[in-house]
C-alpha cells in the first residue's frame, strides 16, 4: 500500500500570509542571532565540529540569510567549493548582497539538483531546515543522491518539535516576536512551518543515513527530547538503502 503521509498539504496562502511569511523568516533570522546567541551558536558549531576530514564541497540547503557561514573556516578551495540554496528568492538576494563570491541559488531541496552528479557533495548541512519539508522522503532521497557515498556527512540540526523546553522556549521568543510585528496569531503560521516531529524525521533519515553523532542541547547528557531544545545530527550515507521492514 503507498504511503499517503507524503508530502504533507495544506491550505493555500493568501497574499497577506505570503507576504508575513516571507518578511518573517528574513526578521526571525535577523533577530536569532542577536537575542538568542547561545542556541545560535549550538547550530552553527555542531557542524562545524563534525565535518568530514579533507572535505572540499559543501551544500548547505536552506541557508537563509548565511548566518552559518560566518562560523565556517574554510580554505579558499572550499569556500571556492561552498553551495547554498534557499526556497525565498528574498533571503538569496540578501545571502548574495552579503556574500558575493559564494555560490546561492533559489531552489526547493525536495526536487531533484540535476545539474550535480551523484555522490558529488563531501558534505550535506541541513540547519533547522527538515521539520519545515512538507515532502521531506524527496529531500532525503536527493540528499542520499548528491552526498559522497565513501567519506560524505549529512550534518543536521533539528529542533525538538512538540517538547515541554520547546514549547516553552517559542512561546517567550519566535511567538511573541511574531504577534507583536504582525498583530495576529502565530498559530496559522506556525501550523505550515514546524510541520515535522523530531522522530517523524529521524524515522525518515533511518533506510537511507547511518548515525555516526548526536548531541541534544542544552542538556547534553539527558538525552531526552522534552528536555531539550534542538539536536544535532551527524550521519553517514548507507551503501545500500534499507528495504521497507528493515
Amino acid at each position: 500500500m503507498q504511503n499517503q503521509k507524503w508530502p504533507k498539504t495544506f491550505p493555500p496562502l493568501s497574499e497577506e500570509q505570503k507576504r508575513i511569511s516571507d518578511d518573517f523568516m528574513a526578521y526571525w533570522h535577523q533577530v536569532l542571532p542577536s537575542k538568542y546567541n547561545i542556541i545560535e551558536e549550538f547550530n552553527h558549531s555542531y557542524p562545524v565540529k563534525h565535518a568530514p576530514a579533507k572535505f572540499i564541497r559543501t551544500l548547505e540547503i536552506g541557508a537563509g540569510l548565511g548566518e552559518h557561514l560566518k562560523h565556517e573556516s574554510l580554505t579558499l578551495d572550499q569556500r571556492k567549493n561552498y553551495f547554498c540554496l534557499d526556497i525565498r528568492p528574498n533571503m538569496v538576494e540578501s545571502f548574495q548582497k552579503t556574500f558575493p563570491d559564494v555560490k546561492a541559488f533559489v531552489h526547493d531541496c525536495q526536487q531533484p539538483l540535476a545539474e550535480y552528479q551523484d555522490g558529488y557533495f563531501d558534505r550535506i548541512l541541513a540547519i533547522h531546515v527538515l521539520e519545515h519539508l512538507p515532502d521531506l522522503p524527496s529531500a532525503i532521497r536527493e540528499v542520499y543522491r548528491l552526498v559522497n557515498k565513501q567519506t560524505g556527512v549529512f550534518s543536521v540540526v533539528i529542533p525538538c518539535e512538540g517538547g515541554l523546553a520547546y514549547g516553552i522556549s517559542r512561546r517567550i521568543s519566535a511567538q511573541r516576536i511574531f504577534e507583536q510585528r504582525y498583530k495576529q496569531s502565530y498559530g496559522w503560521f506556525i501550523k505550515r512551518e514546524h510541520i515535522n516531529l523530531a522522530d517523524e524525521i529521524m524515522e525518515e533519515l533511518r533506510p537511507y543515513f547511518e548515525m555516526m553523532q548526536q548531541t541534544f542541547f542544552p542538556f547534553r547528557f539527558i538525552p531526552v527530547q522534552t528536555l531539550n531544545l534542538v539536536i544535532g545530527l551527524s550521519l553517514k550515507p548507507r551503501p545500500v538503502p534499507l528495504k521497507p521492514g528493515e
